[in-house]
């Protein structure tokens, strides 16, 4: 029985996750040259010593043997976060600062020494008498029954305020995070040279367990941290996942209440839209806002919306109802001042005969002939009839508009190196066999008929007339390409229905053509310029497929000293940073309706500004087949093309904001290029795992009875040629307590709204500045919740974290050290490009996967398959890793396969069909096809996460100690990256020093 869940907003259980830090044992010095501090380890007994003197960080402690008592009154597993800015005597209050009689006092950067020595992962601790140590580590939301304090108004709307980052050097040498040194030759980003360890350096069992169940589990140095914190017990991003998959799977979310908090995104959920968009296509950062734009400004997290238009609906789902514009509906669908369409938070005066907009505040007349009454409630009595007044989500038909049916261009490379590389024959093989298929498929569904040309080029371009009044295609050669016109257009594009023959014929002919090719200078640009001109000459948008092979022309990769054309660039501020050339085409590309989708077969490097920020600037993709070989790559490219080909898109699109009086849109994120009014974002094409996001800003106080509403209107052309506007409305509260700011707030759409903003600063912001910006806005933000949202007393030694966020700081950290903002040794600036453009447009479900990946474990029996239940994730951390195990890795980018070194050989066989470790494959592969219970649950685990994802992604084998470890590693978020950036527990603990600091 499928269980109903909505009505109240609903309200998560106050719990309270705690681990006790414990402080070392404070001494001093009688030189005053060295601080001493005692940590009571019963296991280790060290002693750590360091010079006072040296303040530049770095590991300066020294290690001696030393044996300590035990409390036993101690709890015992607890973690131990160091207290810092603080005597040896509880502070149960904060005091306020003289001098300052507003919040928040300006920082102070007077270095104080830690006063207690963090020491992690002990069985027992002590603790002087008297000493005044810190209570438990506390992860915990203010208790229901609290009443939650009000926030005073703080400073100017517009003037944001700011605290200031706290930089390493102005810490103590144990607080700062790790340093990122300098790439050589100038290079502004940040790598680290060391070599890459293995994941299991060090074996030895975990406290807890016998050491037969801990046996093969190991602990990874990069998991180690350093200060001591034991990794287990600090807030956990699978435990968040898991609780809210108990609490909503498999049920229904019913969005009848304005402000209701909806499941995680990972969640499989159905829902049921009535009077609230789906969380498929918004979700907030907050589900209430604050009503003063002081506060909103104070608490530090962003007010904003991550907007997916056009996303999937659940399997049980209702589909989208659609109305007819212009038809005799009843209703009036628009706002005679503002434009925003109807939508269930019109209120209704006068008995039904108008209508109050809450996003203008225009009172609209209704036509005497669309005049409905109301009843006691203040709603149309009609209401359950019409969509636009009882839904969350609707779609308008434009009638009176002309079909422009999109067309599909084919783009191929026939240069020397595409045919003797066999790329040729293998694209023209694929795409003979998918518009078969689309033939057939578009007769049975009745659809319109697709309109299709081809294209081929190496230095010139070459055109086929396909229409079918000729007895056989026609060739034509343009070499003149710097000003490219077109001697033709007539039969470019053709209907698939009627030049079905023609186009394959044309496929069949072009290996045979271009067998003798020779290796000449491929001018990049020249598809994608050609395709506007033919689009234009149509009058339809459409997509252009290119399938390219060739090298750069003049055999450089870097953005900034790029190949000659259209794509090459002079010298920008960022290697993000499209030229101005580009943003010019990309705007024709936008007002076109022309999408770039590029199919790379290159063997090195394609120039960073073409792939780069070509597909990115016009809603498409790039699919990258570097080393193209065997069966495996044709298999994910023939699944690539027909997924790129079928995509429900929509084409010349136009997405408006509106929202409430008192809020105004500041800014808007993702792949496309700004225009001057944020609100309205204009967009080549755009499909189903496209997301945006929204900043909001307060211009003037809010309401707090009447909440607020936002509305996304993205008119687009479909792919069957009709002009439809698809319109999603939210309604949330608004509150004047901080704490519930917090409390309705989810990490992951945090996250996602952070990495679409973080990554649209790269185009003009230095790295490292946009990397302190995301550490100081999360510092700031759990540095105000600690002081305004904390209903109990608390002491430095206490970590506080809201009880929607306690995943939040594992994102950030992830995010912070990703290849975009912290590139390694061996990224390159075209691979960092085509990253950033693929990341920028993800719905929050996906980058939540990239940022945090799933670590499942694999079954390694045939009892164990026997339910076919997934086993349960863990955490990303190279200590969760078993040698006796198999380990499925999978990112919304990434597949990746761990085998460790101890798996029974009866795994190894019914798997992979080898005999022993050293025999398996290593790198990318297929799974054999073996007939055994085993073999048939791993592969279709792989097949069920392939097809959750955008691209077909290719399964990587990785054994254990083996080179091939490090691109595991770069999964592995909890633990130190390779590129340098901090473990999980170190950032968690610079976060907290450095809020306790803002508050001293």
């Amino acid at each position: 029985m499928t269980k109903y869940r909505g009505g109240s907003p609903r309200r998560r259980d106050v719990t309270e996750s705690t681990a006790a830090p414990e402080p070392g044992r404070p001494c001093t010095s009688n030189d005053g040259g060295t601080v001493q501090r005692r940590c009571a380890d019963k296991k280790t007994g060290y002693i750590l010593k360091q010079d006072a003197s040296d303040s530049c960080g770095g590991d300066a402690a020294i290690r001696t043997k030393r044996k300590t008592s035990t409390n036993r009154n101690t709890p015992q597993g607890t973690m131990h976060i160091p207290a810092a800015n603080q005597s040896h005597v509880d502070s149960p209050t904060w005091p306020r600062p003289q001098g300052h009689s507003t919040w928040p006092a300006p920082v102070s950067r007077d270095r104080t020494p830690a006063t207690y020595c963090p020491v992690g992962g002990l069985e027992k601790v002590s603790a002087p008498a008297g000493s005044g140590a810190p209570p438990r580590l506390v992860f915990t939301d203010c208790p229901a029954s609290s009443t939650p304090p009000t926030f005073p108004t703080g400073p100017g709307l517009e003037g944001p305020q700011s605290w200031g980052n706290l930089p390493s050097t102005d810490l103590p040498p144990q607080l700062g995070l790790p340093a990122e040194p300098s790439l050589p030759n100038g290079m502004s980003d940040s790598c680290e040279p060391s070599p890459f360890p293995s994941c299991h350096a060090v074996t030895r069992p975990p406290p807890g367990g016998s050491s037969t169940e801990q046996a093969g589990r190991a602990q990874s140095p990069r998991a180690q941290s350093r200060y001591g914190l034991d990794p287990r017990l600090i807030p956990s991003a699978v435990k968040v996942i898991e609780d809210d998959r108990g609490e909503w799977a498999g049920q229904v979310f019913v969005s009848d209440t304005s402000g209701q908090l909806p499941p995680l995104s990972s969640t499989e959920c159905t829902v049921e839209d009535r009077g609230n968009a789906s969380p498929r296509f918004i979700r907030c950062t907050s589900y209430s806002f604050p009503c003063d734009g002081g506060a909103a400004q104070s608490c530090h997290l962003p007010l904003g919306a991550v907007v997916t238009p056009l996303a999937r609906l659940g399997p049980g789902e209702r589909p989208l109802p659609v109305v007819m514009r212009g038809a005799e509906t009843g209703c009036v669908l628009s706002c005679g001042g503002c434009g925003s369409s109807m939508c269930p938070f019109m209120t209704w005066q006068d008995s039904g005969q108008r209508f109050h907009c809450p996003f203008c505040g225009h009172i609209t007349e209704v036509p005497w002939q669309n005049y409905q009454p109301t009843d006691r409630g203040g709603r149309r009595v009609d209401s359950e009839l019409h969509p636009e007044l009882c839904r969350g989500s609707y779609e308008i038909l434009e009638k009176h508009t002309q079909r422009e049916c999109p067309g599909l261009l084919l783009a191929v490379d026939v240069s020397g190196q595409a045919v003797r590389g066999g790329q040729l024959a293998l694209v023209c093989h694929q795409l003979r066999a998918l518009l078969a298929s689309l033939s057939r498929d578009y007769t049975s569904l009745g659809k319109s008929a697709l309109r299709v040309g081809v294209v081929t080029y190496d230095r010139s371009l070459h055109l086929y007339n396909l229409s079918p009044a000729l007895s056989r295609p026609h060739m034509l050669v343009v070499t003149e390409t710097e000003d490219l016109e077109l001697p033709v257009w007539e039969g470019l594009l053709v209907s698939l229905e009627d030049g079905r023959d023609a186009i394959d014929c044309v496929l069949e002919q072009i290996p045979r053509l271009f067998v003798d090719a020779e290796d000449t200078p491929v001018s990049q640009d020249l598809p994608l310029r050609s395709a506007l001109k033919i689009f234009k000459a149509a009058g339809c948008p459409g997509k252009v497929l290119v399938f390219h092979t060739a090298p750069p022309s003049d055999g450089k990769v870097n953005c900034s000293s790029g190949p000659s054309g259209f794509f090459s660039s002079s010298k920008t501020k960022s290697p993000f940073q499209p030229p101005e050339p580009c943003g010019s085409l990309a705007r024709e590309c936008v007002a076109q309706g022309c999408s770039l989708h590029l199919f790379l077969f290159s063997q090195q490097a394609v120039g960073g500004t073409w792939a780069g920020h070509g597909p990115s600037l016009t809603g498409g993709r790039v699919y990258n087949y570097e080393c193209f070989q065997g069966e495996a790559d044709a298999e994910r490219f023939g699944s690539d093309l027909r997924r790129c080909v079928e995509a429900e898109t929509g084409y010349r699109a136009e997405l408006r904001v509106s929202v409430s009086k008192g809020l105004r849109v500041s800014g808007c994120f993702g792949a496309f290029s700004p225009g001057p009014d944020p609100a309205v974002i204009s967009l080549a094409a755009i499909d189903w795992h496209t997301a945006l996001a929204v900043q909001f800003m307060h211009h003037s106080s809010l309401d707090e009875h009447r909440g607020v509403a936002m509305q996304m209107r993205l008119s687009y052309t479909s792919s069957q040629g009709e002009r439809r506007t698809r319109v999603h409305s939210l309604g949330l509260r608004c509150s004047r307590h901080l704490v519930d700011t917090f409390r309705n707030s989810q990490a992951e759409t945090l996250l996602s709204f952070y990495c679409k903003r973080a990554y649209c600063a790269v185009l003009d912001r230095p790295l490292q500045a946009v990397r302190d910006e995301l550490v100081t806005e999360l510092t700031e933000a759990l540095a105000c919740y600690r002081q305004h949202c904390s209903s109990t007393a608390l002491t430095h030694g206490q970590l506080v974290l809201p009880q929607c966020l306690k995943a939040l700081p594992v994102y950030v950290n992830s995010l912070r050290k990703s290849e975009v903002l912290l590139p390694g040794q061996g990224s390159s600036v075209p691979q960092r490009l085509q990253l950033r453009g693929q990341l920028v447009a993800m719905d929050p479900t996906h980058t939540a996967a990239y940022f945090y990946p799933e670590l499942l474990p694999l079954p390694l029996c045939e009892q164990s398959v026997g339910d076919g239940a997934p086993a349960a994730a863990v955490r990303c951390s190279g200590s969760s890793l078993d040698s006796r195990g198999l380990y499925l890795a999978h990112s919304s980018l990434a597949l990746l396969l761990w085998v460790g070194q101890h798996v029974p050989l009866s795994v190894l066989s019914h798997l992979f069909n080898a005999s022993s470790f050293s025999q398996l494959p290593c790198g990318e592969c297929c799974l054999p096809t073996l007939d055994n219970p085993l073999s048939l649950r791993v592969r279709a685990v792989i097949e069920t996460l392939r097809s959750c994802t955008a691209f077909t992604l290719k399964l990587q084998v990785v054994k254990q100690g083996d080179h091939s470890e490090e691109a595991l590693q770069h999964l592995l978020v909890e633990d130190k990256s390779p590129n340098g950036g901090a473990s999980y527990p170190d950032f968690l603990y610079h976060v907290h020093i450095n809020s306790l600091q803002l508050l001293a």
